[in-house]
């Protein structure tokens, strides 16, 4: 069974429960899952329930997918993603964002928890992602492509929709909440960076660092999404900080903010 096989079976699987079309899709990263609480008249289903859906194995991340509305929009929810640095190979990290596409999402947004690099960043401040440094070792569309999914070649010279981005960075100023912009580094993980990493990371541009969303920002763009990224600094990255990196740091620091992050994020979707 090749990937495109894989994917039509999970959607068959999720439209003999439900006929909504969602037009949003929204992946929640570490920290940020309180988000879904927004989501009106949602089915939700486990990952565990669906045909080749992994389950993630990260706390965190509830691994439950919602269809349902915000506002006037239909939307798709990720509670959650997996991981390359779980054992997953790429195809299988990418392949819930291909079933949202398929399923009819026109607008990806992908948010995370991420490190920051630069020292005006402090935990609890977003980033809007304008771009990646993809360091994670490989690229999800290696192999065989097929067609029904896009070109061999994708264009990625706007993987993060300017239009978007702009939206986001006014309403994130009428609001009042600070704000930054920046590229997003991706690395492989588990393990946290050293302080020289993280001192090259800023020397060749990066401004925050995680371990997800840019395979997913990959494949999304391959497909013909738009896609909206959104990092939430969680911590100063090694050598930043005078205390050692956690994860209890990161999800503590993700339910501080997760009313102004639901906030933010519902009034955007309403407005669009």
């Amino acid at each position: 069974m090749n990937e495109l096989e894989r994917v039509n079976e999970t959607v068959k699987s999720i439209r003999q429960k439900t006929s909504l079309k969602p037009r949003i899709g929204l992946v929640l990263g570490s920290g940020l899952s309180a988000f879904a609480d927004c989501v009106e008249k949602a089915e939700t289903f486990s990952f565990r329930d669906l045909p080749h859906f992994p389950p993630p194995t990260v706390d965190g991340h509830p691994g439950k997918l919602l269809l349902g509305q915000i506002g006037a929009h239909s939307v798709a929810v990720m509670q959650g993603r997996v991981h390359y640095y779980e054992g997953h190979p790429p195809e299988t990290v990418i392949l819930p964002t291909r079933v949202l596409a398929r399923l009819g999402v026109e607008l990806l947004i992908l948010t995370n928890a991420a490190g920051g690099l630069k020292a005006s960043m402090n935990p609890g401040d977003f980033m809007i992602i304008t771009d990646h440094l993809n360091l994670l070792g490989f690229n999800p569309l290696r192999g065989e492509n097929l067609e029904a999914f896009g070109p061999r070649f994708p264009d990625m010279s706007e993987v993060y929709s300017a239009t978007h981005r702009q939206k986001l960075s006014a309403l994130l100023t009428r609001m009042k909440i600070p704000y930054h912009e920046g590229v997003y580094c991706a690395v492989s993980g588990p393990s946290y960076e050293t302080p020289s990493e993280v001192r090259y990371l800023a020397q060749v541009g990066g401004s925050a660092v995680g371990m997800s969303t840019v395979p997913e920002a990959i494949a999304a763009r391959h497909m013909g999404l738009k896609v909206l990224g959104i990092s939430c600094i969680t911590n100063k990255a090694a050598g930043l900080s005078a205390t050692p990196l956690s994860h209890e740091e990161v999800k503590e620091t993700g339910q501080r903010v997760a009313a102004s992050f639901s906030q933010f994020l519902r009034t955007y979707i309403e407005e669009l």
